[in-house]
């Protein structure tokens, strides 16, 4: 977990993402496919598909922005509901699946109401991820299945020292030209909110989670996190498979 002390923490950083998210909203998706290089669209589908789940489910995107998630669930047959703690990404959506404005720590939908949920490179940016993985719970049916997108850093050192260069450095100086730079600076150093994979992957598994796995995307420079609601609560942390992808490898997008 961050230990930056120019990070925001709190309400400061609820305030701060809100802000900032407002702000870029106008070109979030033309800076997605221009910093991803059109990555994002097939992680995003790769998210969708690892639910599992029958058409006509009920999945709750978390922090839907303009509703990327919620297009890709909706072409895969599914009913999504978005959530979002941004007014100017709603504005800018581009889908025609229902949007709340809400925090997502505090969902306004019954308990065990969804067969599923996503959330799209939002766990780095909620005020508490213990929280987060709480209401996850609550809302996620037993059986249900949560598909959680997040950005990482490749294992490979190669690989490594250039994406620390491409998101550090190119990224905040493309998006300060055609967006904010400082909402692009910011969101690189936000990775340091991130606590280490195992302590992530066991918080899940704590509220009430199984069978879940970390999948290494375009050689880890993102990651999928899946798992399966259980009815007990807590659950053995010692249920989350193998890192990296060991359990079941990363396929092809």
């Amino acid at each position: 977990m961050t230990t930056d002390p120019a990070l925001p923490r709190g309400q400061d950083k609820v305030a701060t993402v809100r802000s900032m998210f407002d702000t870029i909203a106008p070109r979030y998706d033309l800076l997605n496919r221009l910093l991803t290089f059109g990555m994002d669209r097939r992680w995003r589908r790769r998210s969708v598909r690892e639910l599992n789940l029958p058409a006509g489910s009920r999945v709750l995107d978390l922090a839907c922005g303009t509703g990327d998630l919620c297009r890709d669930l909706k072409a895969a047959g599914h009913n999504p509901l978005g959530f979002d703690l941004s007014p100017g990404m709603l504005q800018a959506a581009r889908t025609r699946a229902p949007l709340v404005l809400a925090d997502i720590l505090h969902l306004p939908v019954p308990a065990q109401s969804a067969d599923g949920a996503t959330c799209g490179f939002a766990l780095r940016n909620v005020a508490d991820l213990d929280k987060l993985f709480a209401e996850l719970a609550r809302v996620v049916r037993p059986g249900g299945r949560v598909s959680l997108l997040e950005v990482a850093q490749p294992t490979n050192p190669v690989l490594r020292a250039g994406h620390r260069f491409y998101f550090g450095k190119v990224m905040p100086r493309i998006g300060g030209l055609l967006s904010d730079r400082a909402a692009y600076e910011y969101l690189p150093r936000s990775v340091a909110y991130l606590p280490p994979t195992p302590e992530m992957l066991a918080l899940l598994a704590s509220h009430g989670f199984d069978s879940i796995r970390r999948m290494p995307l375009s050689g880890g420079i993102a990651q999928l996190i899946t798992a399966t609601r259980i009815p007990s609560n807590p659950v053995d942390p010692q249920s989350v498979l193998p890192l990296d992808g060991q359990a079941g490898g990363e396929q092809s997008p």
